[in-house]
This record gives C-alpha cells, structure tokens and sequence, in this order.
C-alpha cells in the first residue's frame, strides 16, 4: 500500500512539473522532454540599484527591574530555634 502511494506521488510530482512548465511557455521542454537553451541575444540590463536598507528604530531603553530590599535580616537564634523544631518534627514522624 504504501509503495503505491510512493509512486501515486512521484506521478503526481511530474504531471505538476509538466503542467507549470507548459502554463510558463516552456512547450518544448515538455514535448521532448528536455531543456532548451535561449539562443545568445541582448545582454542582460544592470538590475537597478536597491536603495539601503533602512536603519534600525531606536526604543528608549528599558527600565531597570525594581528589587525588592525587604529582606528581614536573619539572626542565628532564628535559625537554632527552626533546626530544633524541625528536628522534633523528624523525631515525631520517626
């Protein structure tokens, strides 16, 4: 099944590079199958110039985030008396 889809698709590939090559003029290319090459004539004009690209906007700059200087300070009482808490807890569950 999956071989007959893979060919379904390649047929289909080639009638849609028949069919754009027909609609672009290129008849000779699909009648025989092969490209033909545009016989040597007028040079080519200079493509005209592109102007620069334009530059880059400028956006005020952005402001500084605001940090938050309401951290209480820590004492190491506070921090004995939340280890022998915490120890107790470990002692209760165990």
């Amino acid at each position: 099944m999956l071989f007959e889809i893979g060919i379904f698709c390649v047929i289909l590939l080639a009638a849609g590079y028949w069919t754009t090559m027909f609609v672009m003029g290129r008849r000779d290319d699909v009648i025989h199958g092969k490209f033909v090459h545009a016989e040597a004539g007028p040079e080519v004009a200079a493509a005209p110039v592109m102007p620069p690209f334009p530059s880059r906007p400028k956006f005020p700059p952005r402001p500084t985030p605001r940090v938050a200087n309401d951290t209480k300070s820590v004492n190491s009482d506070a921090l004995q008396s939340l280890l022998a808490a915490i120890q107790q807890d470990l002692k209760n569950v165990a």
